[in-house]
Protein backbone atom coordinates (compact mmCIF):
# COMPACT_ATOMS: atom_id res chain seq x y z
CA UNK A 1 0.00 0.00 0.00
CA UNK A 2 1.29 3.45 -0.91
CA UNK A 3 2.29 5.60 2.07
CA UNK A 4 3.24 9.26 2.24
CA UNK A 5 4.72 11.12 5.20
CA UNK A 6 4.57 14.91 5.19
CA UNK A 7 7.60 15.17 7.46
CA UNK A 8 10.06 12.42 6.61
CA UNK A 9 10.18 13.76 3.02
CA UNK A 10 11.26 10.51 1.40
CA UNK A 11 9.96 12.10 -1.80
CA UNK A 12 11.56 15.54 -1.99
CA UNK A 13 10.47 16.55 -5.52
CA UNK A 14 6.89 15.80 -6.53
CA UNK A 15 5.51 16.29 -10.06
CA UNK A 16 1.77 16.52 -10.87
CA UNK A 17 0.50 15.43 -14.31
CA UNK A 18 -2.66 17.48 -14.86
CA UNK A 19 -1.87 20.03 -12.15
CA UNK A 20 -4.54 22.43 -13.45
CA UNK A 21 -7.35 20.28 -12.06
CA UNK A 22 -9.10 21.73 -9.04
CA UNK A 23 -8.16 18.87 -6.70
CA UNK A 24 -4.68 18.36 -8.14
CA UNK A 25 -3.84 22.04 -7.72
CA UNK A 26 -4.97 21.94 -4.09
CA UNK A 27 -2.77 18.95 -3.32
CA UNK A 28 0.14 20.65 -5.06
CA UNK A 29 -0.30 23.75 -2.89
CA UNK A 30 -0.33 21.72 0.32
CA UNK A 31 2.93 19.99 -0.57
CA UNK A 32 4.52 23.24 -1.73
CA UNK A 33 3.74 25.01 1.54
CA UNK A 34 4.97 21.95 3.46
CA UNK A 35 8.40 22.44 1.92
CA UNK A 36 8.39 20.00 -0.99
CA UNK A 37 9.75 20.94 -4.41
CA UNK A 38 6.63 20.83 -6.59
CA UNK A 39 6.28 20.96 -10.38
CA UNK A 40 3.38 20.18 -12.66
CA UNK A 41 2.17 20.04 -16.23
CA UNK A 42 -1.10 20.60 -18.03
CA UNK A 43 -2.37 20.92 -21.58
CA UNK A 44 -3.15 24.62 -21.37
CA UNK A 45 -2.82 27.70 -19.24
CA UNK A 46 -5.65 28.62 -16.90
CA UNK A 47 -6.36 30.81 -13.91
CA UNK A 48 -5.40 27.82 -11.77
CA UNK A 49 -1.99 27.31 -13.40
CA UNK A 50 -1.32 31.05 -13.27
CA UNK A 51 -2.08 31.06 -9.55
CA UNK A 52 0.28 28.14 -8.97
CA UNK A 53 3.04 29.90 -10.87
CA UNK A 54 2.44 33.09 -8.89
CA UNK A 55 3.05 31.29 -5.59
CA UNK A 56 6.26 29.70 -6.91
CA UNK A 57 5.32 26.35 -8.43
CA UNK A 58 6.89 25.60 -11.81
CA UNK A 59 4.17 24.66 -14.31
CA UNK A 60 4.89 23.27 -17.78
CA UNK A 61 2.27 23.87 -20.46
CA UNK A 62 2.15 20.74 -22.60
CA UNK A 63 3.19 17.22 -21.63
CA UNK A 64 6.81 16.27 -22.26
CA UNK A 65 8.95 13.48 -20.82
CA UNK A 66 11.54 16.10 -19.78
CA UNK A 67 9.01 17.51 -17.32
CA UNK A 68 9.53 14.60 -14.93
CA UNK A 69 13.33 14.94 -14.76
CA UNK A 70 14.60 14.49 -11.19
CA UNK A 71 11.10 13.75 -9.86
CA UNK A 72 11.02 11.45 -6.81
CA UNK A 73 7.27 10.94 -7.05
CA UNK A 74 4.72 11.59 -9.81
CA UNK A 75 1.01 12.04 -9.12
CA UNK A 76 -1.43 11.86 -12.03
CA UNK A 77 -5.07 12.71 -12.54
CA UNK A 78 -7.71 10.29 -13.86
CA UNK A 79 -8.33 12.74 -16.69
CA UNK A 80 -5.07 11.93 -18.54
CA UNK A 81 -4.90 9.22 -21.19
CA UNK A 82 -2.95 5.98 -20.84
CA UNK A 83 -0.61 7.03 -23.66
CA UNK A 84 0.48 10.21 -21.84
CA UNK A 85 4.22 10.63 -22.49
CA UNK A 86 5.04 11.64 -18.93
CA UNK A 87 3.09 8.74 -17.48
CA UNK A 88 4.83 6.21 -19.69
CA UNK A 89 8.27 7.68 -19.10
CA UNK A 90 7.71 7.28 -15.36
CA UNK A 91 6.90 3.61 -15.89
CA UNK A 92 9.99 3.20 -18.09
CA UNK A 93 12.30 4.85 -15.55
CA UNK A 94 10.72 3.24 -12.50
CA UNK A 95 9.78 6.55 -10.91
CA UNK A 96 7.19 6.05 -8.15
CA UNK A 97 3.81 6.80 -9.70
CA UNK A 98 0.47 7.19 -7.97
CA UNK A 99 -3.01 8.39 -8.94
CA UNK A 100 -4.59 11.42 -7.29
CA UNK A 101 -7.12 9.46 -5.19
CA UNK A 102 -4.52 7.05 -3.81
CA UNK A 103 -2.30 9.99 -2.88
CA UNK A 104 -5.18 11.80 -1.16
CA UNK A 105 -6.00 8.64 0.80
CA UNK A 106 -2.40 8.40 1.97
CA UNK A 107 -2.37 12.11 2.84
CA UNK A 108 -5.44 11.66 5.07
CA UNK A 109 -3.42 9.41 7.37
CA UNK A 110 -1.13 12.33 8.25
CA UNK A 111 -3.98 14.05 10.13
CA UNK A 112 -5.41 13.14 13.52
CA UNK A 113 -8.93 13.51 12.12
CA UNK A 114 -10.10 13.65 8.52
CA UNK A 115 -13.54 14.55 7.20
CA UNK A 116 -14.51 13.33 3.71
CA UNK A 117 -17.67 14.58 2.00
CA UNK A 118 -19.03 12.16 -0.59
CA UNK A 119 -22.20 11.62 -2.62
CA UNK A 120 -23.34 11.92 -6.20
CA UNK A 121 -24.56 15.49 -5.69
CA UNK A 122 -23.72 18.38 -3.38
CA UNK A 123 -20.14 17.52 -2.38
CA UNK A 124 -18.61 20.88 -3.23
CA UNK A 125 -21.39 22.95 -1.68
CA UNK A 126 -21.44 20.92 1.53
CA UNK A 127 -17.64 20.95 1.82
CA UNK A 128 -17.76 24.72 1.29
CA UNK A 129 -20.49 25.15 3.91
CA UNK A 130 -18.43 23.17 6.39
CA UNK A 131 -15.29 25.08 5.42
CA UNK A 132 -17.10 28.36 6.10
CA UNK A 133 -18.14 27.18 9.55
CA UNK A 134 -14.73 25.72 10.45
CA UNK A 135 -12.82 28.67 9.04
CA UNK A 136 -14.14 30.91 11.80
CA UNK A 137 -13.49 28.38 14.56
CA UNK A 138 -10.36 27.66 16.62
CA UNK A 139 -9.88 24.27 14.92
CA UNK A 140 -7.67 25.60 12.09
CA UNK A 141 -8.27 22.72 9.64
CA UNK A 142 -6.48 22.05 6.38
CA UNK A 143 -9.15 22.23 3.65
CA UNK A 144 -9.43 20.99 0.07
CA UNK A 145 -12.54 22.02 -1.89
CA UNK A 146 -13.67 21.17 -5.41
CA UNK A 147 -14.54 24.80 -6.13
CA UNK A 148 -13.45 28.30 -5.23
CA UNK A 149 -14.75 29.63 -1.93
CA UNK A 150 -14.31 33.33 -1.21
CA UNK A 151 -14.18 32.74 2.56
CA UNK A 152 -10.86 30.89 2.23
CA UNK A 153 -9.60 32.74 -0.84
CA UNK A 154 -9.71 29.82 -3.26
CA UNK A 155 -9.99 26.04 -3.14
CA UNK A 156 -7.37 25.20 -0.52
CA UNK A 157 -6.32 26.42 2.91
CA UNK A 158 -3.35 25.12 4.82
CA UNK A 159 -4.01 24.59 8.50
CA UNK A 160 -2.89 22.36 11.34
CA UNK A 161 -2.23 18.62 11.19
CA UNK A 162 -5.12 17.95 13.55
CA UNK A 163 -7.92 18.11 11.01
CA UNK A 164 -8.31 17.66 7.24
CA UNK A 165 -11.49 18.47 5.32
CA UNK A 166 -11.83 17.22 1.75
CA UNK A 167 -14.24 15.98 -0.88
CA UNK A 168 -14.36 12.28 -1.73
CA UNK A 169 -15.46 11.47 -5.29
CA UNK A 170 -16.80 8.03 -6.14
CA UNK A 171 -15.71 8.10 -9.80
CA UNK A 172 -13.72 4.97 -10.73
CA UNK A 173 -14.40 3.71 -7.19
CA UNK A 174 -11.92 6.27 -5.86
CA UNK A 175 -13.66 6.36 -2.47
CA UNK A 176 -12.22 2.90 -1.80
CA UNK A 177 -8.83 4.62 -1.57
CA UNK A 178 -9.87 7.05 1.18
CA UNK A 179 -9.58 6.48 4.95
CA UNK A 180 -11.47 9.23 6.78
CA UNK A 181 -12.33 9.24 10.46
CA UNK A 182 -15.61 11.01 9.61
CA UNK A 183 -17.35 10.16 6.33
CA UNK A 184 -20.40 12.08 5.10
CA UNK A 185 -22.61 10.55 2.39
CA UNK A 186 -25.15 12.98 0.98
CA UNK A 187 -26.83 10.74 -1.61
CA UNK A 188 -26.21 7.83 -3.98
CA UNK A 189 -27.50 8.10 -7.54
CA UNK A 190 -26.81 6.70 -11.00
CA UNK A 191 -23.84 8.52 -12.48
CA UNK A 192 -20.38 7.91 -13.98
CA UNK A 193 -21.88 5.06 -15.96
CA UNK A 194 -18.83 5.03 -18.21
CA UNK A 195 -17.24 3.22 -15.25
CA UNK A 196 -20.04 1.78 -13.11
CA UNK A 197 -22.28 -0.96 -14.53
CA UNK A 198 -25.43 0.19 -12.75
CA UNK A 199 -26.76 1.52 -9.45
CA UNK A 200 -26.04 -1.79 -7.72
CA UNK A 201 -22.37 -1.50 -8.69
CA UNK A 202 -22.32 2.00 -7.19
CA UNK A 203 -23.96 0.82 -3.97
CA UNK A 204 -21.50 -2.05 -3.64
CA UNK A 205 -18.67 0.45 -3.99
CA UNK A 206 -20.05 2.55 -1.14
CA UNK A 207 -20.41 -0.60 0.98
CA UNK A 208 -16.72 -1.22 0.38
CA UNK A 209 -16.02 2.37 1.43
CA UNK A 210 -17.77 1.74 4.75
CA UNK A 211 -15.04 -0.77 5.61
CA UNK A 212 -12.38 1.97 5.38
CA UNK A 213 -13.96 3.78 8.32
CA UNK A 214 -12.68 2.45 11.62
CA UNK A 215 -15.13 1.18 14.22
CA UNK A 216 -14.56 4.28 16.34
CA UNK A 217 -15.09 6.52 13.31
CA UNK A 218 -18.35 8.10 12.21
CA UNK A 219 -20.60 7.71 9.18
CA UNK A 220 -22.97 10.67 8.70
CA UNK A 221 -25.72 9.90 6.19
CA UNK A 222 -28.85 11.30 4.56
CA UNK A 223 -31.37 8.67 5.60
CA UNK A 224 -33.99 10.09 3.22
CA UNK A 225 -31.93 8.67 0.34
CA UNK A 226 -33.29 5.20 -0.42
CA UNK A 227 -30.02 3.94 -1.86
CA UNK A 228 -28.07 4.93 1.26
CA UNK A 229 -30.74 3.46 3.52
CA UNK A 230 -30.64 0.14 1.67
CA UNK A 231 -26.95 -0.47 2.46
CA UNK A 232 -26.60 1.00 5.96
CA UNK A 233 -26.74 -2.40 7.64
CA UNK A 234 -23.31 -3.16 6.17
CA UNK A 235 -21.64 -0.33 8.14
CA UNK A 236 -19.73 -1.12 11.34
CA UNK A 237 -18.86 2.42 12.43
CA UNK A 238 -20.92 4.86 14.46
CA UNK A 239 -23.83 6.24 12.41
CA UNK A 240 -25.44 9.67 12.62
CA UNK A 241 -28.48 10.24 10.39
CA UNK A 242 -30.00 13.44 9.04
CA UNK A 243 -33.04 14.13 6.87
CA UNK A 244 -36.29 15.93 6.27
CA UNK A 245 -38.88 13.24 5.58
CA UNK A 246 -37.73 10.51 7.94
CA UNK A 247 -37.10 9.67 11.57
CA UNK A 248 -33.50 10.86 11.43
CA UNK A 249 -31.45 11.94 14.45
CA UNK A 250 -30.99 15.47 13.02
CA UNK A 251 -34.02 16.78 11.11
CA UNK A 252 -35.36 19.92 9.49
CA UNK A 253 -39.00 20.81 10.18
CA UNK A 254 -41.38 23.70 9.49
CA UNK A 255 -39.64 24.64 6.25
CA UNK A 256 -40.55 27.93 4.57
CA UNK A 257 -39.08 29.81 1.59
CA UNK A 258 -38.67 33.56 1.14
CA UNK A 259 -39.10 35.49 -2.10
CA UNK A 260 -35.53 34.64 -3.11
CA UNK A 261 -36.10 30.90 -2.75
CA UNK A 262 -33.96 30.75 0.41
CA UNK A 263 -35.27 28.35 3.07
CA UNK A 264 -35.77 28.82 6.79
CA UNK A 265 -36.45 25.85 9.07
CA UNK A 266 -36.22 24.42 12.57
CA UNK A 267 -33.37 22.05 13.35
CA UNK A 268 -34.25 19.21 15.71
CA UNK A 269 -31.92 16.78 17.48
CA UNK A 270 -34.19 13.85 18.17
CA UNK A 271 -37.33 15.47 19.62
CA UNK A 272 -35.48 18.51 20.92
CA UNK A 273 -35.61 21.82 19.06
CA UNK A 274 -32.12 23.24 18.56
CA UNK A 275 -32.95 26.47 16.75
CA UNK A 276 -34.52 28.07 13.72
CA UNK A 277 -32.15 28.97 10.90
CA UNK A 278 -32.47 30.94 7.67
CA UNK A 279 -30.07 30.06 4.86
CA UNK A 280 -28.66 32.55 2.38
CA UNK A 281 -28.66 29.99 -0.47
CA UNK A 282 -31.57 28.63 -2.50
CA UNK A 283 -33.26 25.27 -2.55
CA UNK A 284 -34.30 22.20 -0.61
CA UNK A 285 -31.04 20.47 -1.51
CA UNK A 286 -29.20 23.09 0.53
CA UNK A 287 -31.27 22.15 3.58
CA UNK A 288 -29.76 18.67 3.35
CA UNK A 289 -26.30 20.17 2.87
CA UNK A 290 -26.81 22.36 5.94
CA UNK A 291 -27.98 19.42 8.06
CA UNK A 292 -24.86 17.45 7.09
CA UNK A 293 -22.72 20.45 7.99
CA UNK A 294 -24.42 20.78 11.36
CA UNK A 295 -23.87 17.07 12.11
CA UNK A 296 -20.13 17.25 11.46
CA UNK A 297 -19.58 20.57 13.23
CA UNK A 298 -21.45 19.41 16.31
CA UNK A 299 -19.62 16.08 16.34
CA UNK A 300 -16.19 17.73 16.42
CA UNK A 301 -17.14 19.94 19.33
CA UNK A 302 -18.45 23.25 18.00
CA UNK A 303 -21.24 25.04 19.86
CA UNK A 304 -24.69 25.21 18.28
CA UNK A 305 -24.88 29.00 18.25
CA UNK A 306 -21.51 29.21 16.52
CA UNK A 307 -22.43 26.63 13.88
CA UNK A 308 -25.80 28.15 13.05
CA UNK A 309 -24.48 31.69 12.92
CA UNK A 310 -21.83 30.79 10.35
CA UNK A 311 -24.21 28.58 8.37
CA UNK A 312 -26.71 31.41 8.03
CA UNK A 313 -23.99 33.62 6.51
CA UNK A 314 -22.82 31.08 3.93
CA UNK A 315 -23.15 32.80 0.54
CA UNK A 316 -22.47 29.86 -1.72
CA UNK A 317 -19.53 28.70 -3.79
CA UNK A 318 -18.63 29.66 -7.34
CA UNK A 319 -20.56 27.81 -10.04
CA UNK A 320 -23.25 26.53 -7.66
CA UNK A 321 -26.38 28.64 -8.28
CA UNK A 322 -24.00 31.56 -8.50
CA UNK A 323 -25.48 34.98 -9.19
CA UNK A 324 -23.31 36.43 -11.96
CA UNK A 325 -24.93 39.81 -12.51
CA UNK A 326 -27.60 41.76 -14.37
CA UNK A 327 -27.97 42.43 -18.07
CA UNK A 328 -30.41 45.30 -17.86
CA UNK A 329 -33.02 43.82 -15.52
CA UNK A 330 -32.27 40.26 -16.58
CA UNK A 331 -30.65 38.15 -13.89
CA UNK A 332 -27.88 35.75 -14.97
CA UNK A 333 -27.14 32.70 -12.81
CA UNK A 334 -24.58 29.95 -13.35
CA UNK A 335 -24.78 26.42 -12.01
CA UNK A 336 -22.56 23.34 -12.23
CA UNK A 337 -25.50 20.89 -12.43
CA UNK A 338 -24.81 18.18 -15.00
CA UNK A 339 -26.95 15.26 -13.76
CA UNK A 340 -30.76 15.09 -14.01
CA UNK A 341 -31.23 15.09 -10.23
CA UNK A 342 -29.02 18.17 -9.87
CA UNK A 343 -30.78 19.97 -12.73
CA UNK A 344 -34.20 19.39 -11.17
CA UNK A 345 -33.01 20.58 -7.75
CA UNK A 346 -31.41 23.75 -9.11
CA UNK A 347 -34.30 24.71 -11.39
CA UNK A 348 -36.79 24.01 -8.62
CA UNK A 349 -34.84 26.34 -6.35
CA UNK A 350 -34.82 29.09 -8.99
CA UNK A 351 -38.52 28.60 -9.70
CA UNK A 352 -39.31 29.22 -6.01
CA UNK A 353 -37.63 32.61 -6.35
CA UNK A 354 -39.51 33.96 -9.38
CA UNK A 355 -42.71 33.99 -11.42
CA UNK A 356 -40.86 35.29 -14.47
CA UNK A 357 -39.58 33.18 -17.35
CA UNK A 358 -36.54 30.97 -16.81
CA UNK A 359 -34.26 30.39 -19.80
CA UNK A 360 -31.96 27.45 -19.12
CA UNK A 361 -28.86 27.02 -21.29
CA UNK A 362 -27.66 23.48 -20.72
CA UNK A 363 -24.38 22.01 -21.89
CA UNK A 364 -24.46 18.20 -21.55
CA UNK A 365 -21.31 16.75 -19.99
CA UNK A 366 -19.85 13.62 -21.63
CA UNK A 367 -21.44 11.50 -24.34
CA UNK A 368 -21.81 8.48 -22.06
CA UNK A 369 -23.82 10.30 -19.41
CA UNK A 370 -26.03 11.98 -22.03
CA UNK A 371 -26.75 8.71 -23.83
CA UNK A 372 -27.42 6.50 -20.81
CA UNK A 373 -29.47 9.05 -18.86
CA UNK A 374 -31.25 10.54 -21.88
CA UNK A 375 -34.76 9.75 -20.62
CA UNK A 376 -34.00 11.19 -17.18
CA UNK A 377 -32.49 14.33 -18.71
CA UNK A 378 -35.58 14.83 -20.85
CA UNK A 379 -37.78 15.14 -17.75
CA UNK A 380 -35.41 17.26 -15.66
CA UNK A 381 -36.24 20.71 -17.09
CA UNK A 382 -39.92 21.06 -16.19
CA UNK A 383 -39.29 24.20 -14.09
CA UNK A 384 -37.72 26.02 -17.05
CA UNK A 385 -39.80 27.91 -19.60
CA UNK A 386 -37.29 27.55 -22.41
CA UNK A 387 -34.28 25.22 -22.67
CA UNK A 388 -31.39 25.82 -25.05
CA UNK A 389 -29.14 22.79 -25.51
CA UNK A 390 -25.51 23.43 -26.42
CA UNK A 391 -23.12 20.90 -27.91
CA UNK A 392 -22.01 18.09 -25.61
CA UNK A 393 -18.85 18.84 -23.63
CA UNK A 394 -16.73 15.79 -24.35
CA UNK A 395 -14.37 16.09 -21.34
CA UNK A 396 -12.44 12.81 -21.23
CA UNK A 397 -14.40 11.09 -24.04
CA UNK A 398 -14.37 10.82 -27.82
CA UNK A 399 -17.45 11.35 -29.98
CA UNK A 400 -18.50 7.95 -31.36
CA UNK A 401 -21.53 9.42 -33.10
CA UNK A 402 -24.00 7.61 -30.82
CA UNK A 403 -25.64 10.68 -29.26
CA UNK A 404 -26.05 14.35 -30.15
CA UNK A 405 -27.45 17.39 -28.37
CA UNK A 406 -30.23 17.48 -30.98
CA UNK A 407 -31.44 14.14 -29.57
CA UNK A 408 -31.71 15.62 -26.09
CA UNK A 409 -33.53 18.75 -27.31
CA UNK A 410 -36.05 16.56 -29.14
CA UNK A 411 -36.62 14.35 -26.07
CA UNK A 412 -37.17 17.41 -23.86
CA UNK A 413 -39.77 18.74 -26.33
CA UNK A 414 -41.53 15.37 -26.32
CA UNK A 415 -41.64 15.54 -22.52
CA UNK A 416 -43.54 18.83 -22.73
CA UNK A 417 -40.87 21.51 -22.20
CA UNK A 418 -39.95 23.99 -24.92
CA UNK A 419 -36.39 23.23 -26.08
CA UNK A 420 -34.08 23.97 -29.00
CA UNK A 421 -30.57 23.01 -30.00
CA UNK A 422 -28.07 25.73 -30.96
CA UNK A 423 -24.58 24.69 -31.93
CA UNK A 424 -22.36 27.60 -30.97
CA UNK A 425 -22.12 29.92 -27.99
CA UNK A 426 -22.47 32.87 -30.38
CA UNK A 427 -25.79 31.52 -31.68
CA UNK A 428 -27.00 31.00 -28.12
CA UNK A 429 -26.02 34.49 -27.04
CA UNK A 430 -27.70 36.08 -30.09
CA UNK A 431 -30.86 34.04 -29.45
CA UNK A 432 -31.01 35.11 -25.81
CA UNK A 433 -30.46 38.79 -26.62
CA UNK A 434 -33.42 38.74 -28.98
CA UNK A 435 -35.67 36.49 -26.90
CA UNK A 436 -35.48 37.37 -23.20
CA UNK A 437 -37.40 40.21 -21.59
CA UNK A 438 -36.81 42.34 -18.53
CA UNK A 439 -36.95 40.46 -15.20
CA UNK A 440 -36.51 37.08 -16.88
CA UNK A 441 -33.75 34.77 -15.64
CA UNK A 442 -30.98 33.18 -17.70
CA UNK A 443 -29.29 30.21 -16.06
CA UNK A 444 -26.23 28.62 -17.67
CA UNK A 445 -25.90 25.03 -16.53
CA UNK A 446 -23.32 22.28 -16.91
CA UNK A 447 -19.88 21.10 -15.80
CA UNK A 448 -18.04 22.36 -18.89
CA UNK A 449 -17.40 25.92 -20.06
CA UNK A 450 -21.03 26.98 -20.52
CA UNK A 451 -20.52 29.71 -17.88
CA UNK A 452 -18.70 31.67 -20.58
CA UNK A 453 -22.05 32.47 -22.20
CA UNK A 454 -23.24 34.39 -19.15
CA UNK A 455 -19.90 36.15 -18.85
CA UNK A 456 -20.02 37.13 -22.52
CA UNK A 457 -23.52 38.57 -22.09
CA UNK A 458 -22.42 40.61 -19.11
CA UNK A 459 -19.40 41.94 -20.97
CA UNK A 460 -21.20 43.19 -24.06
CA UNK A 461 -21.65 46.89 -24.81
CA UNK A 462 -24.87 47.13 -22.82
CA UNK A 463 -26.51 50.28 -24.10
CA UNK A 464 -27.23 49.19 -27.67
CA UNK A 465 -27.89 45.59 -26.72
CA UNK A 466 -30.42 46.32 -23.99
CA UNK A 467 -32.63 47.98 -26.58
CA UNK A 468 -32.99 44.58 -28.24
CA UNK A 469 -34.19 42.85 -25.10
CA UNK A 470 -36.52 45.41 -23.56
CA UNK A 471 -40.19 44.98 -24.49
Amino acid sequence: MFEFDLYEKIFKKVHFIGIGGISMSGLAEILFYKGFTVTGSDTKKSKVTEHLENIGIEVFIGHDEKNIDNADLVIYTDAISKDNVELNKCIERGIPLVDRATFLGALMKNYKKSIAISGTHGKTTTTSMLATVLNFSDLNPTMLIGGNLDDIGGNVKLGSDDLLLTEACEYKANILKYFPTIAVILNIDEDHLDYFRDIDHIKETFKGYFKNIQNDGYLIVNIDDKNIYSILDSADSNIITFGINSDAFITAKNIEYDIHGNPSFDIYKGHNLISNIRLNVMGEHNIYNALATYCVSSLIGMEDHEILNKLSHFNGVHRRLEYKGLLGDIKIIDDYAHHPTEIMASLRAIRKSTNEKIYCVFQPHTFTRTKILLDSFSKAFTDADKVIIADIYAAREKDLGEIHSRDLAEKIRLSGTDAIYLGSFKEIEDFLLNEVSNHDIIVTMGAGNVYEIGEDLLNIDKEPEIKQIVV
